[in-house]
C-alpha cells in the first residue's frame, strides 16, 4: 500500500516515556499485592523484594526491580498468531493490525421479543456462538454470555464447551474458578489434537484481570501462570477506574494500568519465558453523578487509546474494550457510542478490540446489536485500510472520454475496483431510496437486525460449524464429568 493509513496517537513520545518510567517506579517502590502462593514463590526466586514486614498482608506486597521488568519485556513476543478450530490462522496480533471480537462475559442478554434484559440460557450462549461464526468482521468469538441455567461454578467451562461446538473461530474466554482452567485447557487440547499442537497453534485467549489498584488474586494469577506454561495467550484486562480505584486524572490512570500490566508480564515470564501476553484492559472513568463506569465516555476511549500507544512503544500486542455502549437498548446512544469507540480503536491500531454486541456497562449482550456492530467493525476496518493508488495515473486517463461518454458504470476499471474501494454493508444498513423504503414497509433498524439474526442462525444451524464426532464425544465426556462434580446430572445442551 502506497497511501497513508490514518492513525490516532494521543501521547507525545516524551509523555509515553514518562508513563513507563513512573509505572516502573511504582512497581519498584510501592510494589504489587499478590494473593497467589505459586506466584509469590516465582517472584521470590527471581529476586523480587517483599515490602516491609515478614508476616500477614505485608508479606504479599512484592516490589519488582526494573531489570526484572525489562527482562520480561525483552522476552515477550511482539506478534501472537491465533488459529481457528481447523488450524487456519484467524488473527495476527501485532503492529497496527486490527481484529474485533464480542465482549465477555455478560450476565444478561437483551431479549429479542421484549427488548428487555434477562438472564441468558445455554441455548442463548450457543446461539451467540453460532451467530458470531456467521459474522465476517468478527475475527474471534467469545464466551460472551454466562448461562444461568447451570450451576454458577460450572458456567465458565460449560460456556467454552458450547462455544467450541458453535463456531470454528478462536475463542476469547476466562475462568471463574481456579479449578476450571484444567478442564478448559483439556477441551482445547482435544480440539487442537494435543498439547504441543495447542502451543503451536493457540485456539483461545484467556482474560486475566488484576484487581485495581495493583492487586493480583489467587484466581487470576493462577490463570496467568497456567496459560503461560501451556503456551496459550493471556490477555491482561487491567481495569483502573479513574476517580474511584485509580487516580482521577486520565494520565494517572494510564500509569496505574501500565504498572498492573507490566507486573503481569513479569509473572508470566517467570512461569514460562517468552509466554504470549497481550497488553490489554478495560479501564473507565467514574461517573460522579451516577456512580457508574461509562464505557462509552470519550474519556474512557482516550484512556484506552493512550494505553495502546504505551503497549505499542513496548512492541507487544494490544487489546482494549471499545466499540460498545452503556445504553440499555438498541437506540441512538448505542450507535453513537459504539461507532465512536470502534473507529477510535481502529485508528489507534488496537490489535484485539473487544466489545461488539455489548450494552449496559459490559453487563448485557444483544444478538441484534452484534449484527449491527459487525457492520460498524467492517466500516472501521475499511477506514484504516486507507486510500490506495489503484491506477497510474490516478485518474487522468479515465477522464479522456468523459465529455463524449460520461458513464463510468460500464468502465472496466469500475468493474475491477469497486469492491475493493467500497465497503458494501449487509441488509441491516438502509441505503435504498425513500420510495423503496416506503414500499418495503418502512422496516425499522431493530426489526431489520432481528430478521438478520434469524436468517443467519437458521443458516448456521443447518450448514454451520460441526466438530468431528469423536472430538465432540470427548468434550461431552469432560463437561459431563465436571457437571457431576456440581451435582448436575443433565446439562441443558449437549452434543
Amino acid at each position: 500500500m502506497n497511501g497513508i493509513r490514518p492513525i490516532v496517537r494521543p501521547l507525545s513520545d516524551e509523555l509515553v516515556e514518562r508513563i513507563l518510567g513512573e509505572a516502573m517506579d511504582v512497581l519498584a517502590q510501592k510494589g504489587i499485592f499478590v494473593e497467589n502462593d505459586e506466584a509469590l514463590e516465582l517472584l521470590d526466586g527471581a529476586g523480587a523484594r517483599t515490602a516491609g514486614g515478614a508476616s500477614g498482608d505485608e508479606a504479599r506486597v512484592v516490589k519488582l526491580p526494573e531489570p526484572l521488568i525489562t527482562e520480561a519485556l525483552e522476552g515477550a513476543p511482539g506478534r501472537i498468531r491465533v488459529f481457528d478450530a481447523a488450524g487456519e490462522q484467524a488473527m495476527d496480533l501485532g503492529e497496527d493490525r486490527v481484529h474485533f471480537d464480542p465482549g465477555s462475559a455478560a450476565i444478561n442478554i437483551l431479549d429479542s421479543a421484549s427488548g428487555l434484559p434477562r438472564k441468558p440460557s445455554s441455548r442463548d450462549a450457543l446461539a451467540f456462538s453460532r451467530l458470531t461464526n456467521a459474522l465476517p468482521h468478527m475475527s474471534a468469538q467469545s464466551t460472551g454470555v454466562v448461562p444461568a441455567d447451570v450451576p454458577e461454578g460450572l458456567a465458565d467451562r460449560y460456556r467454552l464447551y458450547l462455544a467450541l461446538h458453535g463456531s470454528r473461530k478462536p475463542v476469547v474466554t476466562g475462568t471463574f474458578e481456579v479449578e476450571a482452567l484444567a478442564p478448559m485447557l483439556e477441551m482445547l487440547t482435544v480440539v487442537r489434537g494435543g498439547s504441543d499442537a495447542l502451543r503451536e497453534k493457540p485456539l483461545a485467549i484467556f482474560d486475566a484481570c488484576p484487581s485495581p489498584p495493583l492487586r493480583w488474586s489467587r484466581l487470576t494469577c493462577q490463570s496467568l501462570i497456567d496459560c503461560a506454561r501451556a503456551g496459550v495467550p493471556s490477555e491482561i484486562v487491567s481495569m483502573p477506574l479513574a476517580g474511584a480505584t485509580a487516580p482521577v486524572t486520565l494520565l494517572g490512570s494510564v500509569v496505574q494500568h501500565c504498572a498492573e500490566v507490566l507486573s503481569a508480564y513479569v509473572i508470566a515470564h517467570l512461569a514460562s519465558p517468552g509466554a504470549p501476553v497481550i497488553y490489554g484492559g478495560s479501564p473507565a472513568v467514574f461517573d460522579m453523578r451516577k456512580g457508574t463506569t461509562p464505557m462509552g465516555a470519550i474519556e474512557t476511549m482516550m484512556i484506552d487509546s493512550a494505553n495502546v500507544q504505551v503497549g505499542k512503544r513496548l512492541g507487544v500486542p494490544t487489546h482494549a474494550y471499545m466499540g460498545l455502549s452503556d445504553a440499555k437498548t438498541i437506540d441512538a446512544q448505542a450507535g453513537m457510542e459504539t461507532g465512536m469507540g470502534a473507529m477510535m480503536a481502529a485508528l489507534s491500531g488496537v490489535n484485539m478490540v473487544s466489545g461488539p454486541g455489548m450494552l449496559d456497562f459490559e453487563s448485557c449482550q444483544s444478538l441484534e446489536k452484534l449484527v449491527l456492530d459487525n457492520e460498524i467493525a467492517g466500516m472501521a476496518l475499511r477506514l484504516v485500510s486507507g486510500l490506495e493508488p489503484r491506477e497510474t495515473p490516478l485518474a487522468a486517463d479515465l477522464m479522456d472520454e468523459s465529455f463524449t461518454d460520461p458513464r463510468f458504470l460500464s468502465r472496466p476499471s469500475t468493474l475491477k475496483w469497486f469492491r475493493q474501494e467500497q465497503y458494501i454493508p449487509g441488509k441491516v444498513i438502509e441505503r435504498s431510496t425513500l420510495g423503496e423504503w416506503e414500499q418495503s414497509g418502512r422496516v425499522p433498524l431493530t426489526d431489520r437486525a432481528r430478521d438478520e439474526v434469524s436468517r443467519l442462525l437458521g443458516r448456521e444451524e443447518k450448514d454451520g460449524h460441526r466438530l468431528d464426532e469423536a472430538m465432540s464425544r470427548e468434550l461431552t465426556r469432560i463437561i459431563s464429568a465436571e457437571a457431576r462434580s456440581f451435582g448436575c446430572g443433565e446439562l441443558p445442551v449437549t452434543f
